[in-house]
Parts: structure tokens; sequence; C-alpha cells
């Protein structure tokens, strides 16, 4: 992918200075701003950023500690243009595991196939150490994803020994529903989920992209650990349309998958990017047309003038954003770059008073947001 005219200043300012410094003098404890909020102070560790705080997803049997930032994976192999090839890969997945990571999310539609093998081949070594997470539902035949959802019983417990064989896993840390499927009660799909906890092959689940009342029905069978859902300040509908709260009523944790908004937040894509038409679904989205990307760049302007005054880069802002909203909520950045893991886990270490937040979200809410999310076939899968 080609992010031309990548003019963040603050996230110049933060290579630059990364380069000069080097990581542990920039990644200082001594320059958390005081004020509200919770952020995790971050220590080095032989020389590698380690958070000292965790968040935990889910309650009882069902609770799942984790770093509070985790890791998108699919990016690597899937959806996001040119990736650097397997063995950088693997080596930011160990650099991510050294700096304190322990949260890394992947799925079976990703590839297909190709970033669960990707994920077992780099993080299989460390079991017992992280959790990685995988998606069942879309349907996948002869590699290729057809469209279709297939949540039957029997698909999901053949997906379930696929995807272990392909993790390189004795059991699946946490198995989400990636899409819920209308063919199939919910209730039947976390009965199997529970068989498969049951048999020791899964430990824990979640579902992705679903309304409250399917949540409720689905925990009253088995009890989840964690929704899964788009939220960033583009993009808060969680908020409003009572997922958040039946997480917090239910004592399920919140996973937000692209927090960066597929990477605009951050400031490096603008009407000028051009995608991978081969592996890149930006291309197909109506948030990611010149137009679009042309008046929402005013929306990065806002959090690269916030992030100035305080020293963070606009995607710091974003991150940070997201975890002072709930103890509950994890987001999971993704990225091909060792510069952008740091920066991102850079986030964890600042915290702003709630006014100076409430300013943020007041400034982004006065500027529409132009374009949708998902086309209109996308968008018919998520919020059942």
């Amino acid at each position: 992918m080609n992010t031309n005219n990548c003019h963040s200043n603050t996230r110049r300012r933060f290579l630059k200075m990364s380069a000069l410094f080097g990581t542990a003098a920039l990644f200082s404890p001594a320059i958390v701003r005081a004020g509200g909020g919770d952020a995790p102070s971050l220590q080095n560790v032989n020389g590698n950023l380690v958070t000292s705080r965790s968040r935990t997803l889910g309650t009882g049997s069902c609770a799942l500690e984790v770093m509070p930032l985790g890791f998108g994976i699919m990016g690597m192999t899937y959806n996001r243009s040119q990736s650097p090839g397997r063995e950088q890969c693997i080596r930011l997945l160990h650099e991510a595991v050294d700096r304190g990571v322990t949260l890394f999310d992947t799925a079976i539609i990703y590839g297909p196939l190709t970033n669960e093998i990707l994920a077992g081949e780099a993080l299989s070594p460390f079991k017992g150490k992280i959790s990685v997470t995988t998606k069942f539902g879309h349907e996948v035949i002869n590699g290729k994803g057809t469209g279709r959802q297939d949540s039957r019983p029997e698909t999901i417990r053949r997906y379930c020994d696929e995807s272990l064989r392909r993790l390189k896993v004795d059991a699946i840390e946490l198995f989400y529903q990636h899409r819920f499927d209308p063919k199939v009660p919910v209730e039947d799909v976390a009965g199997t989920i529970s068989e498969l906890i049951k048999e020791g092959k899964v430990r824990r689940w979640g579902m992705c992209e679903v309304t409250p009342d399917t949540i409720r029905k689905a925990n009253a069978v088995q009890p989840l650990t964690a929704i899964q859902s788009e939220y960033h300040l583009m993009h808060r509908d969680v908020e409003n349309n009572g997922v958040l709260d039946i997480c917090r009523e239910l004592g399920i944790g919140f996973v937000a998958y692209s927090p960066l908004n597929r990477g605009f937040l951050g400031g490096c894509i603008n009407e000028y990017t051009q995608f991978d038409p081969d592996n890149d679904n930006r291309q197909t989205l109506p948030r990611f047309t010149p137009e679009a990307m042309r008046a929402n760049t005013r929306i990065v302007n806002v959090l690269q003038q916030f992030g100035r005054k305080r020293g963070m880069t606009s995607s710091q802002v974003a991150l940070a954003w997201l975890l002072q909203k709930a103890s509950y909520i994890v987001p999971i950045p993704g990225t091909t770059k060792l510069t952008h893991l740091e920066e991102n886990l850079r986030a964890l270490d600042f915290s702003c008073l709630p006014q100076e937040w409430a300013e943020l979200e007041t400034a982004v809410a006065a500027i529409p947001v132009t374009g949708a999310r998902y086309n209109a076939e996308q968008q018919k899968q998520v919020g059942h």
C-alpha cells in the first residue's frame, strides 16, 4: 500500500525521537500525565517495554487476564495491502510478546487460513504465556471464503479441530463466533461451544458484532468472556445500542477491533492512498473513497491538535481514549511495523483529565463522519 503525503507532525516527531534516544528513554514512566483515567504504566525489562498492569475479560471461570492492549494479526496477511513477508511478521509478533503483549487475535477467514497458520508458527512457542484467539462462522470451502455463514454444530466442531492444528495448540483460549448465523439458533451455537469447553478443546468463547438480545440469550447457555465489535472515535455505536451496557451488566469483556479505524486515525492514509486491489478491503468501504477520506481528515486533524499539546500522536490519542472508557475494554490494533507497535504501546502510559477527553469527544462529534463503515452486503452481517 502506498501511503503518500503522510504529514503527521506528531508521528514524525515520535519516530525521530525514538531513533535519537532509543525506546527506553522515550518510554520513561516519568512523563505520565497526572489526572483521571487508569492508564497502565510501562516499565523497561531487559531493554523492552513491558506493561505493569493487566485487564480481565469476563468473570469467574470464564475470565481471561490480558495486557490492556492486544494485537490484531489480520493485516499481516489479509485485507491490508502488501505484507513485509513471513519472517518479518514472525519477528514482529515475537517483539510484541517480548514487550508484554498477551492477547493476539486471528480468524479462520483471514487469508483464509493463512493468518492462523502464521499465528501458529509465530506464537505456539509461547503457549501458556499468551492467549491466541480465533473465530469461526464465515464459510470456507477449499481455502476460499464463500461469503456465507455456517455456524451449524458440526461445522463449529470441524472448524475447531482445524484451527487447533493450524494454531498448534491443545485448546483455543477464546473462540469467537465471527458473525451471527440467522439459520442457526444462538442457543445451539452456545451449546456446541459448551460441549467443546467440557471436552477441553476450547477454554472460553465470545461473539462479534451482535445485539444485546443475542448476547443475553447466548450467555444464558454458556457464559461469554468477550464481545468483539468495531469501536473508535469515528464509530461509537456500542455506546448507544446497549452492547457496552450489557457487557457491564453481565460481566463480559469488550474487545475493540479496528480501534484506529483501519489505520485512518493514525494520520498516514488520505485521498491519495492507493490500496492493493487484490488484498485490501478498504477500497470497497464507503468510508475509504477519496472523497470520504478528504472530508474525514478533519477528524484526524482534531486528534493531532489534541495530541500536540500533550506529546501524543493521533494514534496514541485514539487508543488512550478507548482505554479510559472502561476497564473491561481491550483494543487490538494491528501493524506490520515495529515503530508503530512501540507507538501503540506508548498509548498505555498516557492519562488525561476527564474534562480533556470530553472536550476531544465534543470536537470530534462536531464533524460529521462521511461514508458508511461497510458496504450494503457486509452491513447485513452485523447487528443481529
